[in-house]
């Protein structure tokens, strides 16, 4: 009976404890301007500590087969400078998920061969970033960050952006920018 009563309090104690945290809703309006719909979750653990877990999903093909297709997962852990959901942050992010993107041209010939080719594989690595989040009202704020760090991407290279034969397996080593948004953020409190 006393490991029952104590099994219980213990459930109750982490039960108000989690509950008691901020959360907030976010969705990268950076994103969403390439038709990508997104979600993060981020929740308060700590004093200046707060986890957020961000998704971002995008299924669609558009005309000429032109596709940007892929889901990603990346989930970060921040510290606040003053205290979590309001002002500077830095954080350190993993991320991972699956692609298939081609007949893309992408501005200041970016990857130039995704306009005649159409890349699948996957891709994991990790970063760190640095952002800042306004309080826009007593539910409402704004977030803007930047990141960067390494992805590990493993592919498969075909002929065109449709139906041709795979000409290419392949790796690349990427370092760079590995996560931009400005968020609109719904406090759950």
């Amino acid at each position: 009976m006393k490991k029952r009563l104590l099994s219980f309090f213990f459930v109750l104690k982490i039960s108000v404890t989690i509950c008691s945290q901020d959360v907030a809703l976010k969705n990268n309006l950076i994103y969403d301007a390439i038709v990508t719909p997104n979600l993060a979750l981020e929740i308060g653990v700590g004093n200046k500590t707060t986890l957020d877990f961000y998704g971002g999903f995008n299924p669609f093909t558009f005309s000429d087969n032109k596709k940007l297709k892929h889901w990603l997962f990346q989930p970060e852990l921040r510290f606040w400078t003053c205290e979590r959901f309001n002002g500077t942050f830095f954080g350190i992010h993993a991320h991972g998920g699956l692609f298939n993107v081609g007949a893309i041209d992408l501005p200041f010939n970016v990857f130039p061969s995704l306009k005649d080719h159409r890349y699948e594989g996957f891709f994991y690595g990790g970063g760190a970033s640095v952002g800042h989040q306004w309080v826009l009202g007593n539910r409402w704020n704004l977030e803007a960050s930047i990141g960067g760090g390494y992805a590990r991407i493993h592919y498969d290279k075909y002929l065109c952006p449709k139906c041709g034969p795979k000409i290419k397996t392949g790796n690349k080593n990427y370092w760079g920018v590995t996560k931009a948004t400005i968020s609109l953020i719904y406090m759950i409190h």
